[in-house]
């Protein structure tokens, strides 16, 4: 005779979802972060979602999304956006501290298909992306920091290359309202319209995020894109190195940077200017203050910037700093405060 003996069996444990919001650049990494730390961890759910920096942020300052941590490819985003933004629930600012972890560089990549991916090299390609029948794809700078860094790379190459029009002959006639550019003080300041579309026989392709720019290049529906470097290494291919003077990535530069601003003509968020500076690429990370797992997120962060976390970003080209830098220190949770430096104060 068989008997079933039906017991208070033991449930599984709930996995605890810890929500982190990227700029799209760190997908590739983050992908193999999730499952090296999941796999240490089997109690946590990691859930990712990629956007366009500026996007990613106006998805928690200004829509509510609840997330555990924010991860930015500009840093100066979070205290220009979560700074001044408070919860509704609580009336506390959504952040009060964050941590600049790596950089980058900006850098033009194409394919083999690409028209004249013969001919480009790193003293015409401004020359072959002005070119009619070239198709370049740009990240909308309205959501996405490459497409800001992008406008920047176009102003500053015009004296690394002294040649006075390069940003013109790229960026005239290519959107139904124009991207203008005027100078203030000495200092070049780029006009995004509000209403930013491309013109029909326009030879920019135009996307909200520049990840998606990448699968056009694989596709071949456009033949050159302003990426960074890191994601084209990661994406296999091939790329046009800009000089320190325009790709962003170097900090003797610093003051040749600080020679141009992107501003978006219009009230693009709830409480500040939209104003964006030349500087030197820094990735920036910081823990919501109605984040619903705090201590998950602080474990890990500590597991990114320590060795297996600093190992993964090495393989995918992304180095992280070896002392990450905090704003606001005091206000860093103490677990985090050890793994960093003070933001040394601006110049």
């Amino acid at each position: 005779m068989f008997t079933m003996v039906v017991g208070c069996a033991t449930q599984p444990a709930e996995k605890i979802p810890l929500r982190i919001i990227i700029a799209g650049s760190l997908m590739t990494p983050f992908d193999e972060l999730k499952k090296a730390y999941e796999a240490e961890h089997p109690g946590i759910d990691i859930q990712i979602e990629a956007h366009g920096s500026i996007q990613a942020i106006r998805l928690v300052s200004e829509v509510h999304m609840v997330e555990d941590i924010v991860f930015s490819a500009d840093h100066a985003l979070i205290p220009m956006l979560m700074y001044q933004t408070t919860v509704p629930e609580t009336g506390k600012p959504y952040a009060n501290w964050y941590i600049k972890f790596a950089t980058n560089h900006l850098a033009l990549a194409y394919t083999a298909k690409s028209k004249y991916a013969n001919e480009i090299n790193a003293d015409n390609w401004y020359k072959i992306i002005a070119r009619s029948n070239v198709k370049l794809g740009l990240a909308d700078p309205r959501f996405d920091a490459v497409g800001y860094r992008a406008l920047m790379a176009l102003q500053l190459a015009k004296a690394a290359y002294g040649k006075p029009t390069i940003f013109e002959d790229v960026m005239l006639g290519q959107f139904k309202s124009p991207v203008t550019m005027e100078t203030e003080s000495g200092r070049a300041i780029i006009h995004v319209p509000e209403i930013l579309e491309t013109k029909p026989q326009s030879s920019i392709v135009l996307r909200g995020a520049s990840m998606q720019e990448i699968a056009l290049l694989e596709s071949g529906d456009v033949d050159y894109a302003f990426e960074y470097e890191s994601v084209i290494q990661q994406h296999k291919l091939n790329f046009i190195k800009m000089p320190d003077a325009v790709n962003l990535g170097n900090e003797q530069m610093v003051k040749q940077y600080g020679t141009v601003q992107v501003r978006l003509d219009f009230k693009r968020f709830a409480s500040v200017k939209p104003e964006f500076n030349g500087e030197v690429i820094g990735y920036g990370l910081t823990i919501p203050s109605n984040a619903p797992h705090p201590q998950q997120a602080q474990d890990f962060i500590i597991f990114m910037l320590g060795p297996k976390g600093r190992a993964i970003m090495q393989a995918n080209y992304h180095p992280l700093f070896a002392s990450p830098q905090a704003d606001q220190i005091n206000a860093v949770p103490t677990a985090l405060k050890a793994l960093c430096v003070p933001m040394p104060l601006a110049q």
